[in-house]
């Protein structure tokens, strides 16, 4: 006989000092604030993001620091800028003072003045603390570059937060998720489905468990991971096939008798929305969605899937025959033990406005269709 899946909201554990740290330091630079970055315990620069610079704020974190400002760049965003060819982020310094034109030219490639001549990005390794201001304005689903200065006598009046729990923060989010509530929402063309919410213990976005039927989990569970898609989802857009994707997976998941999809909170391939709309733009001037992305200084790719390998964990699945058509899929939910028994492909007609973007998710992204 199957085991349907029968669930309970759980307590959310007291969050971990590292997630509360991160979620405090992301409100700070949103806000146009600055951060302490430290090291083992040790103030070791002080930070704020490029794409809030004014040059009141970088005459201020200069002030603060007692050394002067400089750009940290995503490896992606170095290369385009034709700075560097490297494997990491770097630091970017101007040979006299860094203005907040520089720091937008540098971070933005939607800002029309090409940087100015004299910016290089600093020879040798970076500091131990440059991949960690990268990242948390990544978290902030922000333009992923900072401004930064090393500092050895950080004020106590800005927050701080070690480099290691920025780092950590995506996968210790993961792990802390929990069930938060569900409920009943008969669907179209699901009538019995169930949305189950899962959050992390910092308080963070949730995703979303749409369980649809009743899933056998003693086999492997039909089951789709679907990145959240703003426009195609809700609005219908026909830039990409999400909104088709979506509501396909729903029917044949409530035509196979039960399964479920998971709605994970990673809009654009993980860069928020307003970067996805700033890569929009991007590809209105004739980028693919790759270009468009690298460009903007992320990889083409920025999303996780341990989120959804513990959420299907929690709701008692331990295999799935995974509808998608990214190989990439597969890899990321094995990577976490989760055991994918078959690929089952998840095709849908293009349209006159989204053929280029499925022609290149089959050419550079290596989706089957």
């Amino acid at each position: 006989m199957s085991r349907p899946l029968t669930l309970k909201p759980l307590p959310l554990p007291s969050a971990p000092n590292a997630l509360v740290a991160v979620d405090r330091a992301i409100a700070e630079l949103r806000r146009g604030g600055m951060v302490v970055l430290c090291v083992q315990g040790t103030p070791s620069a002080l930070m704020m993001a490029a794409e809030g610079a004014t040059s009141q704020g970088l005459d201020r974190l200069a002030e603060l620091a007692g050394s002067p400002p400089k750009a940290a760049l995503t490896a992606r965003r170095a290369a385009v800028l034709k700075l560097a060819e490297v494997t990491g982020p770097v630091i970017v310094a101007a040979p006299e003072k860094l203005t907040s034109s520089d720091v937008l030219s540098l971070a933005d490639p939607l800002d029309r003045h090409e940087p100015a001549p004299g910016l290089s990005v600093e020879p040798g390794p970076a500091p131990a603390w440059t991949e960690a201001a990268v990242q948390l304005t990544k978290l902030a689903r922000l333009l992923p570059a900072a401004v930064v200065a090393a500092t050895a006598a950080a004020p106590e009046h800005l927050f701080h937060l070690e480099t290691t729990d920025v780092l950590g923060y995506a996968q210790t989010a993961a792990r802390s998720l929990r069930r938060i509530a569900e409920a009943r929402v008969p669907l179209a063309d699901a009538e019995n489905t169930r949305i189950v919410a899962f959050r992390p213990a910092d308080g963070g976005i949730e995703h979303l468990a749409i369980v649809i039927g009743q899933p056998d989990r003693d086999g492997p569970v039909l089951a789709r991971l679907h990145s959240e898609c703003f426009t195609g989802d809700l609005l219908g857009s026909l830039r990409c096939d999400c909104g088709d994707q979506l509501r396909g997976a729903i029917a044949q998941i409530s035509q196979a008798g039960g399964g479920v999809l998971l709605y994970l909170a990673q809009e654009g391939r993980g860069i928020g929305l307003v970067n996805k709309l700033r890569a929009y733009e991007l590809q209105d001037g004739g980028l693919d969605t790759l270009d468009a992305n690298l460009q903007l200084g992320f990889d083409d790719d920025e999303r996780i899937y341990l989120p959804a390998a513990e959420m299907l964990r929690q709701l008692g699945i331990g295999s799935v025959r995974l509808m998608t058509n990214n190989p990439a899929k597969v890899e990321g939910l094995a990577r976490f033990n989760m055991t994918v028994t078959e690929r089952v492909p998840h095709i849908f007609p293009s349209n006159g406005h989204n053929e280029r973007y499925l022609l290149t998710k089959a050419t550079r992204s290596g989706h089957l269709f």
